[in-house]
Parts: structure tokens; C-alpha cells; sequence
């Protein structure tokens, strides 16, 4: 089973996780969102999964600088275009482990998922 990171490498949460993966062991993939883009179907299935509030980052500074069109009245298909646009506004890291998905690095999870 192939574990896969997406996220952004400059990024502090994606580099905690790396970092967290490589001492336990756990071989992975890094998919970088800014060398190879962020697919929209795979945005699809996430929202579906997890939906929308959980993977779109709000807090960051791609968000903020959006015109209040585009931050207001949210769902889930303007979501995911916002995400493919602007692959920095996807919590990161997102992690696919067979049929478990990962968002954000919390330790606890992690351990459980990883264990």
C-alpha cells in the first residue's frame, strides 16, 4: 500500500509530518502541490470524504486576499475550484493511506493510522 503526502514543502505542518513519517519508518510519496498541481477530481472525492470546511484553509493568506465574491457563499463545487486555482488554500498535509484519509498533522491520529 503506497502512502501518499500532498502539500507544499516550504510548509512548517508538511515538514513536521515528513519529518514524524521518516522517524517512524513510513515509506511515502510526496506530492508537491506547487510542482504538479492539485487534481480536481481528487478535490472531489476529498470534499465527499471530509468535506469542504475541513480541507480548505481559511486561516491562510491566499484566503484572505480572495475578493469577497469568491469568499462569499461557499459550497462544495466553489470550494474545490478555489482549491484547484489556488492549491495553497488545501490544509496541508493531506494524506491517502489505502482507504484512510489523513488532513492536517495531528500526532494521536497518526499514530493510531500508522501503528
Amino acid at each position: 500500500m503506497t502512502v501518499t503526502v500532498y502539500g507544499i514543502p516550504n510548509c512548517d505542518t508538511v515538514k513536521k509530518a515528513r519529518k514524524w513519517l521518516d522517524a517512524n519508518g513510513v515509506e511515502y510519496v510526496f506530492h508537491d502541490y506547487k510542482k504538479l498541481g492539485a487534481d480536481q477530481a481528487k478535490l472531489e472525492s476529498w470534499v465527499e470524504e471530509k468535506g469542504w470546511e475541513v480541507l480548505l484553509n481559511k486561516r491562510g493568506t491566499t484566503f484572505r486576499k480572495l475578493d469577497d465574491a469568491d469568499k462569499a457563499d461557499i459550497d462544495s463545487n466553489k470550494a474545490v475550484t478555489l482549491m484547484a486555482q489556488h492549491n495553497s488554500m488545501i490544509k496541508r498535509p493531506v494524506v491517502e493511506n489505502g482507504d484512510t484519509l489523513l488532513v492536517g498533522f495531528k500526532e494521536d491520529q497518526w499514530l493510531e493510522v500508522f501503528s
